[in-house]
């Protein structure tokens, strides 16, 4: 048995909480491999959208074990808020979800020093979330960190050495700060300990020994990568599918299928570059119809056609074995849809994304008839229009990876298989 592992294939919020919720049904165990709060994965069903940030989303399936696993960074106050609003619904989850010892602790203290250090930047500010994510992995690989395990050894004093590392460090800001939010991580603390901590390395390869079906859902997206991102305008962990495997303590062969999932066009959140970033009507009317604002920070994305250059070099970091096209959709008025296809670097034409994104890049685009239909009814591949078959095949053509399945719309049920 493998696990299959999802992830984003652009600069995040491409759908990825829907479609993990919509293949849920297939799988024993869902594990979250990698971020933190920044992420929003947004699920909607029965006319009710729910967004998660810690818990991995398939916990609306009473059937499957879900597992914050040791790349994961964990914010109490946010998880708590989570655990709150989950169990108003009547969800209980105490009996699905488990996490990892492993997994960090992000501290008030990380906030204000994500916060310091983001105003410091001034105009060169990343366009961080401000969830202290930065800082805990910061503290994880400088080998300070506070983790889960550690609830259970000499918890306070740890907490107060890391808390007192930091107070030394925000006095070389100019930043005015309170601790008000430390009883509430408390309270977090205390709401996390109602959960079972595993050795969720030994937990995961011993499901698969016994052939269980497990499914990694990523966070962020693959141009927000550590390493191969649009550095330094990037998230702090790896995005990517080899991260699954330091995520999750797995060997690179136990992964199987990699769904890559991408949108029908191109958003981004924050600060930095976006080659195909669109500045005009088309581009406003991308972020009204798709309702284009960030589910954890609440910002206007930044919209633009879809990028082939990115959508390729992600196919090739991830290994790729199926696509997923989402927010298809939000492109049912317009009458011309582009597809950057090429750049132009410094007057140069290249199919590579470029090292810097910083230098002067003109998208080369291809243009495509747009179906002018209303898909949000549609429930089979047989009833596209004929313009979107042309649109999936040729997206087919150019990535060399077969599209799978087609969302064209918000509910679980408005993804169609093909």
């Amino acid at each position: 048995m493998k696990i299959d592992v999802l992830l984003g294939l652009q600069w995040g919020d491409e759908g990825k909480g829907k479609v993990v919720d919509v293949l849920t049904p297939r799988y024993d165990v869902i594990t979250r491999f990698q971020g933190g709060p920044n992420a929003g994965h947004t699920l909607e069903f029965n006319n009710i959208k729910h967004i998660l940030h810690n818990i991995p989303s398939g916990i609306f399936r009473e059937d499957t074990l879900n597992i914050i696993s040791n790349g994961v960074v964990l914010d109490p106050i946010v998880f708590q808020r989570e655990i709150d609003a989950l169990e108003k619904m009547g969800v209980d989850i105490t009996k699905n979800l488990v996490i990892s010892k492993k997994a960090h602790l992000i501290l008030p203290t990380h906030r204000i020093l994500d916060a310091a250090s983001e105003a410091a930047k001034g105009k060169s500010k990343i366009g961080s979330t401000l969830k202290g994510i930065g800082p805990t992995y910061m503290d994880k690989t400088g080998r300070n960190g506070l983790r889960v395990g550690d609830i259970e050894l000499d918890f306070e004093n740890k907490y107060n050495a890391l808390k007192e590392k930091h107070l030394h460090l925000l006095k070389l800001y100019d930043f005015d700060f309170s601790l008000e939010e430390e009883e509430k991580f408390f309270e977090g603390i205390r709401t996390i300990q109602r959960f079972k901590f595993v050795e969720s390395e030994f937990l995961i390869n011993s499901l698969l020994e016994n052939q269980k079906k497990i499914l990694a859902e990523g966070a962020q997206g693959t141009l927000l990568d550590i390493d191969f991102g649009s550095y330094p305008f990037v998230t702090s962990s790896n995005t990517i599918c080899a991260g699954a495997c330091t995520g999750m303590g797995v060997a690179p062969s136990a992964i199987g299928e990699v769904f890559g999932i991408f949108k029908a066009y191109c958003t981004r959140v924050g600060s930095g570059p976006f080659p195909s970033e669109l500045h005009d009507k088309e581009g406003d009317e991308l972020r009204n119809i798709g309702n284009e604002f960030g589910s954890t920070t609440g910002r206007p994305r930044r919209c633009g056609w879809l990028d082939l250059v990115a959508l390729k070099y992600s196919i090739m970091l991830n290994g790729v074995t199926q696509l997923i096209m989402t927010k298809t959709d939000v492109l049912d008025s317009f009458e011309t849809i582009k597809v950057a296809t090429a750049y132009k670097v410094n007057g140069e034409l290249t199919d590579q994304f470029p090292y810097s994104l910083e230098e002067e890049i003109e998208p080369v685009y291809t243009e495509l008839t747009g179906w002018n239909t209303d898909l949000t009814d549609i429930r089979e591949k047989v009833q596209f229009p004929d313009e979107l078959k042309a649109y999936i095949a040729f997206l087919e053509k150019e990535l060399k990876v077969p599209v799978k399945f087609v969302s064209v719309g918000p509910d679980r049920e408005q993804i169609i298989e093909i």
